[in-house]
C-alpha cells in the first residue's frame, strides 16, 4: 500500500481542528502509520520549502509554520497520496470546494489548514524527513476487509 505524509499547520492546531482533520481521513478509511507534534525551525523548513526560496513570501511562510508546534502524520491506503490531496482540496482555501478540508475550514492560500505530500516520491522523501523508520507503524487494520475488495490490497 501507498503513503502519504500530512501536516497539520499552526492555523488549524490554534483553531482546535487536529481532531476533526484526523476524523476525516480515519473515515475516508485511510489508516494511520505514525503522528507525532514538533515544533518546526528554519533549518527543517528550509528543506520542506526548498522549492519556494527565493519567493517574495517564504520567510512569511515559515514564520507561519512556526507559530505553534504542528502535527505530523504517515498515513496508508490504496491511492494514498492522490485521495489525500483531493481531500485536502486546492492550496487557496477561498477556491477549495465545499466538502474538502480546505474548502470547509480555510479562507486563505497561506492559513490552508494542511500540508499534503503531492507525489508518492515526494511522500517518501517527507516521511523520511519527519520520521525515523522506527517510528512508523505496520499493523493489520481491522477494518481493511470492507474497506477494500478481497483482490484489491
Amino acid at each position: 500500500m501507498e503513503k502519504t505524509f500530512i501536516i497539520i499547520k499552526p492555523c488549524a492546531i490554534r483553531r482546535d481542528l487536529i481532531g476533526e482533520i484526523i476524523h476525516r481521513f480515519e473515515m475516508k478509511g485511510l489508516q494511520m502509520c505514525g503522528i507525532k507534534m514538533m515544533q518546526l525551525d528554519d533549518k527543517i523548513l528550509d528543506v520542506h520549502y526548498v522549492h519556494l526560496k527565493g519567493r517574495p513570501y517564504f520567510q512569511r511562510i515559515k514564520d507561519s509554520m512556526m507559530k505553534t508546534p504542528v502535527i505530523v502524520s504517515v498515513w496508508k491506503s490504496i491511492d494514498c497520496v492522490q485521495i489525500a490531496r483531493e481531500m485536502a482540496g486546492c492550496t487557496n482555501g477561498r477556491e477549495a470546494a465545499r466538502g474538502t478540508i480546505r474548502g470547509d475550514y480555510s479562507v486563505s492560500i497561506q492559513e490552508n489548514i494542511v500540508h499534503t505530500s503531492d507525489s508518492v516520491e515526494n511522500a517518501e522523501i517527507e516521511i523520511a524527513r519527519f520520521f525515523r523508520k522506527e517510528e512508523i507503524f505496520e499493523f493489520n487494520q481491522l477494518s481493511a476487509s470492507v474497506l477494500y475488495a478481497c483482490d484489491e490490497c
